[in-house]
């Protein structure tokens, strides 16, 4: 019985050891091979549109939307009896979603966002990024989604397929204090 124990053992070990030596071995690349990957992912890195590239921003109130759009069309969007207004931008996304005013998506409320499938838009592919600005509304080009971006704004440039298309302009508590899902109603600020 003992020996049979025993037998047990030593096999698990070698076994551990045989696997850790297998993927040990197969991560170890040579210098000129890591230099190469690393070089790859700091030209992507500098690449990569994110947010923040051209964007008008504030940044002395955060209780505000960090970015500032000073020229588009003004929304209204109904969340139950809360009213959060925002205004859109001039992009070819906004103007096809300006089109269908009023319109109503069905939003659920997550850590960083209320987000909801939307019909799909158009889009140009130079506007897409990575990441958003606490405030932001943006088209997600992967689903689609429609997103109203309220946290995670520091840590948001590793999510892409972004299109800003607006910002709300109440404060961000007025969206951060909602919870639970919404019809909500997107139409034109008159």
């Amino acid at each position: 019985m003992k020996a049979n124990s025993f037998l047990k053992v030593v096999v698990m070990v070698a076994a551990i050891i045989v696997l850790g030596g297998c993927s040990a071995s197969a991560s170890k690349k040579s210098n000129g091979e890591r230099n190469i990957q690393t070089t790859k992912v700091r030209n992507h890195r500098a690449s990569k549109k994110v947010a923040t590239d051209n964007a008008n921003m504030q940044r002395k109130n955060p209780a505000m939307p960090t970015r500032v759009v000073k020229h588009g069309t003004k929304i209204r969007m109904h969340f139950g009896k809360t009213v959060i207004t925002g205004v859109l931008n001039n992009s070819k996304t906004a103007k096809a979603l300006i089109a269908k005013m009023p319109y109503t998506v069905s939003e659920s409320r997550y850590d960083t966002d209320f987000c909801g499938t939307i019909s799909p838009l158009p889009y140009n592919k130079s506007e897409e990024h990575y990441g958003w600005l606490n405030g932001d509304i943006d088209y997600a080009t992967d689903a689609p989604y429609f997103t109203i971006l309220f946290n995670g704004e520091k840590t948001s440039n590793q999510y892409g397929s972004q299109v800003n298309i607006g910002v709300i302009t109440t404060p961000l508590s007025k969206i951060r204090h909602l919870h639970g899902n919404y019809n909500v109603r997107i139409e034109l600020d008159k």
